[in-house]
């Protein structure tokens, strides 16, 4: 899959030095376009800023697997047509987490309906939103000076996702 991006404290305009052992985590996230085009975000009220549907893969899932009940589970939609679009490594020193986010695209089948949000993102104040590609990249670019260390990473992975998927389409 191809790198869009890796991401160090540095790039977010922090000096946290790196921790000496990273914990590992991998992930699969997506951009979920619905009937009209648009594309589905969960928005934090709490901290306001905007991420894509996606999360941890789980012991004996693969990515697809984990893409589809991450969708299912917070945006409420099941998803097929499910293209790799690429790859974006973070190295977030103030939690010690090396994160490999793989990035797809997917369309919802059938009808969209409610998150099964866990408790941590229920604290968070997410809420699902829809808006076309080039809005969810306008946003996102304007969230950039987020104050929220882990908003800070989230948003820049979230636009090599979606810029990339707006290359892919032209």
């Amino acid at each position: 899959m191809k790198t869009l991006a890796v991401l160090r404290d540095l790039d977010i305009a922090s000096d946290i030095p790196a921790p000496a052992v990273y914990e590992e985590r991998t992930a699969a996230r997506a951009v979920v376009y619905d009937a009209e085009g648009n594309v589905g975000l969960m928005y934090s009220t709490v901290h306001n800023y905007h991420k894509l549907p996606g999360g941890g893969v789980e012991t004996g899932e693969d990515f697809v697997t984990a893409l589809k009940r991450e969708a299912k589970e917070e945006i409420g939609c099941e998803i097929g047509d499910i293209v790799e679009l690429g790859y974006v490594e973070e190295f977030r020193n103030k939690i010690a987490l090396h994160q490999h986010s793989y990035c797809y695209t997917a369309r919802v089948v059938g009808e969209k309906g409610e998150p099964a949000l866990e408790e941590g993102e229920k604290a968070e104040g997410f809420v699902t939103v829809w808006m076309p590609l080039d809005t969810a990249i306008e946003t996102l670019t304007r969230e950039m000076g987020n104050d929220v260390y882990l908003a800070r990473f989230m948003t820049r992975r979230e636009l090599a996702f979606l810029q990339e998927a707006k290359e892919s389409t032209l």
